[in-house]
């Protein structure tokens, strides 16, 4: 329930973003109406203030407040139907004329993103992840925290008795029991996988290499956790060792991260932009920017309708449609953006393609190294 109701709150948060970066555009609110503009105080001359931009008329009524929530949200005042087909079907003229100055008519690139993150993190947080590797990956990370969180447990014990034997004055009786209270401790430490050293055999091997990627997670980081992290670099092996005791911790800062840092795939995306044009005086960065913004904004709102249709009969087909649309889509928009001929934007589309791949490893790289260092 609490993951619902933080769901609904961020998607309202994303409409309330997407408004705050976003100006009106057209209709006309009902209420009372004023001849100074009420935010600045400039004589008004038609149904927005021609020096700041606000309505004219504002309104207070109760009814309002879903009104104004409404077009918060979905900007019911048209700038969302006029993108969203054009984004979907005909993305390169989107962005050609967007680029070209209809910035009135369509949501803007950013605005754009910033309600596709927010929605993409509410729809998550209310339907999951969709099970797979992700959750295999997410109950391994937890089992191996609890796992962790035993062990040092244990060892604590065992140091505690060990500082007890160390005393010279302790009666045999005493010691004797200490010794048995060791052994079994040990032994259950021992069992959970609490080893000072590996040999030099187990080290050389490795972790053994298993079909199931969440056991093979397990094991992986068992086999870490049980070899000392020296890479010569202080905060770094601090940072890898606080990642090894607490999987499960970092995989939450991975999750939250990728909401909060989702905005530095655009500046990871522009230098491969640049690469498909190289030296080309015809576009700019500014060009480059809206591309990718819009693009990256759309693979958003992609993912959220397939992990919606996963919830019924149709996933699979949404599945399969998407990732043989994904790369179409890249073309269409490369194409119609860039006026490219179709074998130009073909071959661009292709190099795109991975360089998308390129740009999200680097991505996931950033995310795990502020997971480890945080």
């Amino acid at each position: 329930m609490t993951g619902d109701i933080e769901g609904i709150g961020a998607a309202v948060t994303a409409g309330l973003a997407g408004r705050a970066v976003e100006p009106q555009h057209g209709g006309v609110s009902h209420g009372h109406a004023s001849t100074r503009c009420l935010n600045c105080g400039t004589s008004l001359a038609g149904s927005h203030c021609h020096h700041c931009g606000q309505r004219a008329d504002v309104h207070r009524s109760f009814g309002a407040i879903g009104h104004d929530l409404v077009h918060a949200i979905f900007h019911f005042e048209g700038k969302i139907w006029n993108t969203l087909p054009l984004l979907s079907w005909r993305p390169g003229d989107l962005t050609r004329r967007y680029i070209h100055g209809e910035r009135a008519r369509f949501v803007s690139p950013l605005a754009l993103f910033l309600f596709a993150v927010f929605l993409t993190y509410a729809v998550l947080a209310m339907v999951g992840s969709g099970g797979g590797f992700s959750e295999e990956i997410a109950e391994a990370a937890a089992e191996q925290t609890r796992s962790n969180a035993l062990k040092e447990s244990f060892q604590e014990e065992v140091d505690r008795v060990d500082a007890r034997l160390a005393g010279k004055n302790l009666p045999a009786a005493e010691r004797s029991e200490l010794m048995e209270e060791r052994d079994t401790l040990q032994k259950s430490a021992d069992y959970l996988g609490v080893a000072r050293n590996l040999s030099k055999e187990e080290r050389e091997k490795g972790p053994p290499v298993l079909d199931d990627p969440g056991k093979q997670m397990m094991t992986s980081v068992e086999f870490l956790s049980r070899t000392k992290v020296d890479t010569g670099v202080p905060f770094i092996d601090h940072g890898l060792e606080k990642a090894i005791a607490n999987p499960g911790l970092t995989l939450y800062k991975l999750q939250a991260n990728a909401y909060k840092f989702a905005w530095a795939l655009i500046p990871l995306s522009l230098p491969f932009m640049w690469l498909l044009f190289p030296f080309s005086r015809r576009f700019h960065t500014y060009d480059h920017f809206v591309f990718v913004t819009y693009s990256i904004s759309f693979m958003l709102l992609l993912f959220v309708v397939v992990r919606l249709l996963n919830l019924t009969i149709f996933g699979e087909v949404a599945t399969a449609f998407a990732m043989l649309y994904v790369p179409f889509h890249m073309y269409r928009q490369l194409r119609g953006a860039y006026r490219s001929s179709r074998f130009g934007a073909l071959v661009r589309a292709t190099l795109l393609l991975f360089f998308s791949l390129y740009a999200v490893v680097m991505f996931m790289l950033l995310l795990l190294a502020l997971g480890v260092m945080g």
